[in-house]
């Protein structure tokens, strides 16, 4: 028999996006084993209140610190607002907490990230810059307090769920094999991708997700993070990390074994089914999650990415390979170049062109420690912001 589940009490950083806002909807349905304790969004300051009056949170954070007075006039008496990027420290340090869930778009996650971990909780993962730009200075500041990295995406929670428990040697893995919807351009003829709107881009045929995931999904950038990251979650080089396209987004990750066995894990494309896995590790708990109807699920299909017109997975595992500061470089420079993007300052290819040219004026430095990936990562910004002006 299982021994009882003690709850666990959650921090969610970044409660206002899509993986917020479902993380709370898996709390919902499981009051007795998950307990939401602290809160924190960017500036959706009406929606970060509503969740902390539904919640019952003492603690909250703003990283728009000019939003402080506005957020404390719309909070329940007695809830302590914790302000800017040391506001997100302070919550992922609380003595209460037992994990930290970072679902914080861009790089704003990363100190958070590792305070949690010097405090010694848990970290789930849903943020993929935190791993890609400091993959490891993260690992092996989990490794060395004994702290526990749980993947909230669903490709690699779905590895992570096939790996969970194996005892064999990392070298019994013979592949990875990241899953990709294709986004919403994966038929659209080489000749009409320059023409690619952003209205188009928003457009995802399976997730709903935020403004940037969403356009890294149909540049194929998501994945390409996805590469990187799952070399510093599961210790396996980059030539063993591959993408296959699968629109249906049952099938949510694979992992072939050296014997030619393959274990996937399958379930609806639901983003409540990793959260919810993360954060009731090692057990497998009944939740509000309906399962697959194998019956009426029709065919599952596979194909494989289209690199040539689709250069983000090349970039990725030449950044991954190379190592050192490049990854930083990698999602730096297309943070930029997405944003760029979406203000009309540079067209859909011009994303990549970006990212492809700071790589290549990068001189590559080692990145065991945090202040050579911040250097990066500024240089990064900095010099895809220059050659965006040149592209416009």
């Amino acid at each position: 028999m299982n021994p009882p589940f003690a709850k666990r009490r959650v921090v969610l950083l970044g409660s206002t996006g899509s993986i917020g806002t479902s993380t709370l909807k898996v709390a919902r349905e499981m009051p007795g084993e998950i307990e939401i304790i602290a809160l924190a969004a960017s500036r959706n300051i009406e929606t970060l209140a509503a969740q902390a009056r539904e919640t019952g949170v003492k603690h909250v954070a703003i990283y728009d610190a000019s939003l402080e007075n506005s957020l404390r006039a719309l909070l329940p008496h007695g809830v302590k607002i914790h302000v800017g990027p040391e506001g997100l420290s302070e919550l992922a340090t609380l003595a209460e907490a037992d994990i930290v869930l970072i679902a914080i778009v861009g790089t704003a996650g990363l100190h958070p990230a590792l305070a949690a971990i010097e405090a010694g909780k848990d970290l789930a993962v849903a943020s993929k810059e935190i791993l890609v730009m400091a993959g490891e200075v993260i690992t092996t500041a989990a490794a060395k307090r004994g702290v526990n990295l749980l993947p909230v995406d669903s490709e690699h929670n779905a590895i992570f769920q096939c790996l969970d428990g194996y005892s064999g040697s990392r070298s019994d893995v013979s592949r990875l094999i990241l899953t990709a919807s294709g986004g919403p351009f994966r038929e659209l003829p080489a000749a009409e991708i320059p023409q690619v709107t952003l209205a188009q881009a928003l457009k995802h045929p399976t997730w709903v997700m935020g403004a940037k995931i969403t356009i890294d999904s149909a540049t194929l950038f998501n994945k390409g993070l996805e590469m990187i990251e799952a070399r510093w979650l599961f210790g396996i080089e980059m030539e063993r990390i591959e993408v296959v396209v699968h629109p249906q987004s049952i099938v949510h990750s694979l992992v072939e074994f050296v014997d030619g066995s393959v274990l996937a894990q399958l379930s609806r494309p639901d983003m409540c089914f990793p959260i919810q896995y993360a954060l009731t590790w090692p057990r497998r708990l009944r939740g509000g999650l309906r399962p697959l109807d194998l019956a009426n699920m029709g065919k599952l299909e596979f194909e494989a990415p289209r690199s040539s017109d689709f250069p983000a997975l090349d970039l990725a595992r030449r950044a991954g390979s190379v190592g050192g500061t490049l990854p930083a470089i990698y999602n730096a420079a297309n943070e930029v170049a997405v944003e760029a993007f979406r203000a009309g300052e540079i067209s859909f290819p011009g994303i990549w062109h970006c990212v492809s040219a700071a790589m290549d004026a990068h001189h590559v430095m080692p990145s065991d420690t945090l202040d050579a990936v911040v250097t990066a990562d500024q240089w990064a910004r900095e010099t895809a912001s220059q050659f965006i002006s040149r592209f416009s």
